[in-house]
């Protein structure tokens, strides 16, 4: 076992991008580890769905050549968690095909780990039937035939051991689907022998990049360092500094419990934890425990797709209107109904936000509304694209003239920012699977890749 195991995350989303400078100080000691997470569900369900990316291709380039022209000539395994932001196949795919362009372009060669993190619904569908699924909160409902039939992609969250599996075979590169945040980390100093808990503690730090320093951000590079009975968190940028603080802060972060975070198959219990700076800006965390669970769990997400949407975004700023704008848009809403009445109602829906009067909140907020102007955003969710394009076109129109009382003018409700105004956004997903499974073994695919020249 090593006395020590450094790692580097060089941002909190691969493609968010980061000073080479600061990715570099690192590389003035030995590193065990370049790796950096690069999905998410913050952004909902449609990355999923749709098999797009969070982030561009040329982001992504930029970021994977500066870590690979430091992680394949020094054989530092490079890892990516949740490729492509949803670690789907076509993510995944995507992901390939950057790290064959750098290599080849690069003249590297490299064994490429590939972990596939897709389920299709016949499997999904038999370990329902077998008990092994469950929702993964009260609020979700249990699975039915119907719903894993109509979601045509599904996702587990990998823990650390098939990742472990790929560091033993040798990959310079591991490319994961949907894992886990954390686990591409801790995945790291497991391999080397070290304690589990503060591995997983690590990663959980590691993973949004510099966000754990003052001043946070995703966009730059941090150092963890694993020893056999704690680890230290260092920025590698001058312009930012770790405080027992921060550190600890981000230690709650993302988290439903200050104490305990469940990972796939374990409880990360932080109830004992300490915060230490050792030197200036150098902080020491000690007592992570890792608690395993009496059966292995893994999360699945699944994206179904729901409808289709297009939306409109116009200005206001006559106070007769601003003043009376929810009304005015119940009769508007009622003029559309009226021209198509063919139309069942549940075949659609029409929402209003009024950016600038209680657009995020609603009607939970406490401030009245004080302002000269609003921005409106209006959008249509329908069955089909055509659909939503009718309706919100009709919708448009008719509020753009609407003649509320007092209007002076005989239109110009609306002031749009662009032609055209209607935005058809296309497919909308909601995420249909969100739950537990329960597996008795790794259910995680591996193929291992030989890229590039062989010198």
């Amino acid at each position: 076992m090593k006395s020590a195991v450094r790692i580097v995350s060089p941002c909190g989303m691969l493609g968010y991008g980061f000073p080479k400078e600061s990715f570099n100080h690192a590389f003035d000691q030995e590193i065990h580890g370049i790796v950096v997470d690069a999905g998410s569900t913050d952004a909902g369900p449609h990355k999923l769905g749709e098999g797009v990316s969070i982030v561009s291709k040329r982001a992504v380039k930029k970021d994977l050549q500066i870590m690979l022209a430091k992680g394949i000539p020094n054989k530092i395994p490079v890892i990516v968690g949740s490729a492509g932001g949803a670690g789907a196949r076509p993510h995944v795919e995507s992901t390939l095909s950057i790290l064959n362009e750098i290599i080849e372009e690069e003249g590297y060669h490299a064994k490429i780990a590939v972990i596939w993190a897709d389920f299709d619904q016949d499997y999904i569908l038999q370990m329902q039937q077998d008990g092994k699924i469950k929702p993964l909160t009260e609020n979700i409902p249990v699975l039915t035939e119907e719903v894993i039939r109509e979601t045509t992609s599904i996702v587990a969250q990998m823990g650390h051991e098939p990742i472990l599996n790929a560091l033993h075979e040798g990959a310079d590169i591991i490319v994961c689907g949907r894992a886990y945040d954390p686990s591409p980390f801790a995945a790291v100093g497991i391999f080397h022998g070290m304690d589990e808990g503060l591995s997983y503690h690590l990663g959980k730090i590691l993973e949004c990049g510099a966000l754990c320093a003052e001043p946070g951000t995703t966009k730059d590079s941090i150092l963890g360092t694993i020893y056999p009975d704690s680890f230290t968190v260092q920025s590698l940028n001058p312009k930012r500094t770790c405080t027992t603080t921060s550190v600890a802060a981000h230690t709650f972060y993302e988290k439903e419990h200050p104490y305990f975070l469940h990972g796939p198959g374990f409880m990360l219990d932080l109830s004992e934890c300490t915060f230490t700076e050792v030197s200036t800006g150098v902080i020491k965390v000690e007592n992570s425990k890792y608690v395993p669970s009496m059966t292995q769990s893994i999360k699945l997400e699944g994206a179904r797709k729901t409808a289709y949407r297009t939306f409109v975004i116009a200005g206001i700023r006559d106070p007769l209107l601003l003043a009376n704008i929810e009304e005015v848009e119940k009769e508007v809403l009622e003029q559309v109904r009226n021209y198509y009445p063919e139309i069942p109602k549940e075949d659609y829906s029409i929402n209003f936000y009024h950016y600038g009067k209680n657009a995020v909140l609603g009607h939970n907020e406490p401030e009245p509304f004080r302002g000269h102007e609003i921005g409106v955003l209006f959008e249509v969710l329908a069955g089909s694209q055509e659909l939503a394009n009718s309706l919100c076109a009709n919708l448009r129109s008719t509020y753009l003239h609407y003649g509320y009382e007092g209007r002076k003018s005989t239109a110009g409700n609306l002031a749009f920012p662009f032609a055209p105004s209607d935005i058809s956004f296309g497919p909308v997903y909601e995420f249909s699977i969100y739950h537990l499974m329960e597996v008795e073994e790794n259910p995680f695919a591996i193929d291992f890749l030989e890229v590039g020249k062989n010198d």
